[in-house]
């Protein structure tokens, strides 16, 4: 396979992994802080999928990248600029409502990615989106299920998770656009344009912000640039507590 080939798909493989790693770091920040026991737990078991699927993806990017990086090298050392995320995983948690409308509205996008990954030529690429798609459609089922509660629920509810959902919106472009990475993957079987899912996802969507009683906001601006390394400050405060004891031992196997 060429260089620019394997380029392609080192790029793409690490926009997968730091996509599922800087979320599952962000769910992960509400152990013990959860609003019941029940949801403390499940929390922590979405985090502990969604950093299983990164170290998959991460694994598979080092070894095809070749440079002797494994998944915790890739985790812990690259600097906010050489992540791949989109800019919704890293927005900050905020109250409960922000924190589920961020998870809806990724994980409507990421299950309707899997699915498509799923009859990716690359055996690699099928067998850990098949995986990851299983865990990901519980995440689907339970973040929908809070953004119904919590939008048909009571008017201070209702308020704070439609404000959720204003503020998440103008970040969910960025999920649907493609560029030469998707499409060199596209072109050989191996991944799937992103627009391609738009579909499937604004009806999920619509569907439960429907149940929910909220107000779909209007398509406009949107933000991007996460997956060429262009992000928040959030990200860089987000890192910086997750690399510092493996930076501060950098010998050490983490």
């Amino acid at each position: 396979m060429s260089a620019p080939a394997e380029r392609a798909r080192v790029e793409f493989l690490l926009r997968m992994g730091d996509n599922a790693l800087v979320l599952g770091q962000r769910v992960a920040a509400w152990t013990g802080h959860a609003p019941v026991v029940e949801e403390d737990l499940a929390l922590s078991n979405v985090a502990l999928d969604l950093v299983g699927q990164a170290r998959l993806w991460l694994a598979y990017a080092g070894e095809c990248e070749g440079l002797g990086r494994d998944e915790d090298r890739l985790a812990f050392f690259r600097d906010a600029n050489e992540y791949r995320n989109v800019l919704l995983v890293e927005r900050p948690n905020g109250n409960y409502a922000d924190t589920m409308g961020r998870q809806f509205l990724f994980d409507a996008w990421h299950v309707e990615l899997l699915r498509a990954l799923a009859a990716s030529r690359d055996e690699r690429i099928s067998a850990i989106a098949q995986k990851a798609e299983r865990e990901v459609t519980y995440h689907l089922r339970r973040s929908g299920d809070w953004v119904i509660r919590l939008g048909d629920g009571t008017e201070q509810s209702h308020a704070l998770m439609q404000a959720a959902v204003d503020d998440l919106w103008p970040y969910t472009g960025e999920l649907f656009r493609s560029d030469e990475v998707e499409r060199e993957l596209a072109a050989r079987g191996e991944g799937c344009e992103l627009e391609g899912l738009h579909d499937a996802w604004s009806a999920r969507v619509a569907a439960v912000l429907a149940e929910a009683t909220l107000v779909r906001p209007k398509d406009g601006w949107m933000h991007a640039g996460g997956r060429r390394g262009r992000h928040s400050e959030h990200l860089s405060y987000l890192l910086a507590e997750m690399q510092s004891v493996p930076r501060a031992i950098p010998a050490e196997r983490w």
